[in-house]
């Protein structure tokens, strides 16, 4: 009875009563059936809804989506991956590295002449700089309690395998974003199956109704739009416009280089007032005012869609984000690293005020870039009319507070934290912004794709360089004598050879130390491992063309028959 209850309650219900009404069984015992079964069937349906209730915004999502189009919802969907990213992060650093350190010394050692004065919330330095917030303050004891914990293990491996597990979530979203957004959606992104064979059935609620219906007419405004703006120039007018994106990008790359010397020149000037806010200032001011100056360039260029001109701005704003984080990383282990006894925490100090005040900027650019934008075009200048959502520029801000946090989580475990407390409050002040001063595209692009580019964008350049930052951290610079876990150590990665000459001394862990000597530290198994990939991609590859060829044979045989 139970099986056939499961296979009932996974059919349709004209076909669940009609297999209860073949049943070889008496009326009472078919009754008892079909009850249990609608019984169940409710019950899913009640946790699905219940499910997609509790899910994090999932109601506003599905608003954006239906009044604004798809490429303004990946902003926000973008944002609350990055929100669940951080909040992974911050659980990892959290419950490995600092509750074990407060478990063993609750109190931090704060100096008396040391106290708290409210300032430190925007410079981070002050009382901050002697709790758990920065590297030094961490201990390179073993902790004695119920066990014993080695923080400098601890502080080394969370830390390693953190970032590894972030490469691997990029990569594994990236390739179900594609897979989700490219393969499968090639054969169903026409008008027609969008416009026949779209459509939830099990929507019963007026408002979600109008939503869907909603936006299914911006996905097919967006699919229709694409075509409809391929055009055909004349050779006169290739020249032209191959001119104009020409200067536009001499322009822009010349802006971003002169801004990237201007932050280390600043830098060589504030060497003796580490802790103001200056340089931060200067930065974000930077990243708000110069892809504002971007973002005036479609007004000259022209592109076929809405999608190659974000694209074209992704990519500015890019090299404008990777020039200045470029010249700060280059000061910071060239400089603060020579110059200061703890230099891991005032390099963590300044990624705390550039998070800060990266934050209050985003408030003011939603201020000043959209709201006083909306005023100007409906008040002063009609003629300008509603501002648009940049997209671009939005999806960068996020991508490069995220870069920030990655850079940090050597030297300032707990940022996340303030990732988690800034993507929060900013997705609700990006949502009121986005509903209140903006409105939907008038040049609609379809963007379905745009997720995987940002996932894809934030792998490479910025978590990639990132990781190179703390990857040069660890094995070429030497910590500092006087603070943090991997004090008197020539490197952090020194930790690990102290470990592996410790369990020589135990029985039975001989073979870790093997592992490590003949493997780990031999070059050859890289490159077997290297050489392994590079065939495993060359297989998939080959059985992905294979499928396509299928799929272009069966489509083919599909319009024979027909015909």
């Amino acid at each position: 009875e139970q099986d056939l209850v499961k296979e009932f309650v996974a059919l349709s219900t004209r076909d669940r009563i009609r297999a209860i009404r073949d049943l070889p069984m008496s009326f009472e015992e078919k009754k008892h059936i079909r009850l249990l079964s609608q019984f169940f069937r409710r019950c899913g349906y009640s946790i699905r809804s219940a499910r997609q209730t509790l899910e994090l915004w999932q109601g506003i999502m599905k608003e954006i989506g239906g009044k604004f189009g798809t490429s303004v919802l990946s902003y926000f969907v973008f944002l609350k991956w990055l929100l669940m990213f951080n909040i992974f992060s911050f659980l990892v650093n959290f419950g490995f590295i600092t509750i074990p350190l407060l478990v063993y010394d609750p109190l931090p050692n704060i100096p008396p002449n040391v106290s708290f004065r409210g300032l430190e919330i925007l410079t981070g330095a002050g009382y901050f700089n002697h709790t758990v917030m920065y590297y030094g303050g961490y201990s390179n004891e073993t902790l004695v309690g119920l066990v014993e914990y080695n923080m400098q293990l601890a502080y080394f491996f969370t830390i390693a395998v953190y970032m590894v597990l972030c490469g691997l979530a990029l990569i594994f979203s990236m390739a179900r974003s594609f897979k989700t957004n490219y393969v499968l959606a090639e054969s169903t992104s026409n008008g027609a199956w969008q416009l026949l064979c779209s459509w939830d059935f099990s929507i019963t609620n007026e408002r979600a109704v109008r939503q869907r219906k909603s936006n299914l007419r911006v996905q097919l405004k967006e699919s229709l739009s694409e075509k409809a703006q391929m055009e055909l120039l004349t050779l006169s007018e290739k020249l032209k416009h191959f001119g104009v994106h020409l200067g536009s990008w001499l322009l822009s790359t010349g802006l971003a280089v002169g801004c990237g010397a201007s932050i280390y020149y600043l830098c060589q000037y504030e060497q003796q007032e580490a802790e103001t806010l200056l340089v931060p200032f200067v930065v974000s001011l930077m990243n708000l005012v110069v892809p504002l100056f971007y973002s005036l360039f479609y007004k000259f260029e022209h592109y076929s869609s809405q999608r190659t001109q974000i694209y074209a701005l992704v990519v500015r704003n890019v090299l404008l984000r990777m020039s200045i984080l470029g010249v700060l990383c280059f000061y910071w282990m060239n400089v603060v690293a020579k110059k200061f006894s703890c230099w891991e925490s005032r390099v963590g100090q300044a990624l705390y005020r550039l998070v800060i005040v990266d934050f209050l900027f985003l408030m003011l650019g939603s201020f000043f870039g959209e709201f006083l934008s909306n005023v100007i075009g409906t008040r002063l200048l009609p003629r300008l009319g509603v501002p648009e959502f940049d997209i671009a520029r939005n999806v960068l801000e996020l991508i490069y507070a995220q870069t920030l946090a990655w850079i940090g989580i050597y030297f300032s475990p707990l940022l996340p934290a303030i990732q988690i407390v800034k993507f929060f409050i900013l997705f609700y002040l990006k949502k009121v912004s986005l509903t209140q001063n903006c409105q939907p595209p008038r040049r609609t692009g379809r963007a379905a794709q745009m997720h995987t580019t940002f996932i894809a964008l934030l792998f490479f350049p910025f978590f990639v360089g990132a990781l190179s930052m703390v990857a040069y951290t660890s094995w070429s610079l030497t910590p500092s004598e006087q603070c943090g876990p991997f004090r008197g150590l020539n490197n952090t990665f020194s930790v690990v050879g102290v470990w592996i000459d410790d369990l020589e001394e135990i029985p039975g862990s001989q073979w870790v130390v093997w592992i490590y000597q003949h493997v780990i530290r031999s070059e050859l198994f890289y490159f077997l491992i290297t050489l392994i990939i590079l065939v495993i991609m060359y297989i998939f590859w080959q059985v992905t063309q294979g499928r396509k060829d299928l799929i272009g044979l069966l489509r083919q045989q599909i319009v024979n028959v027909s015909v």
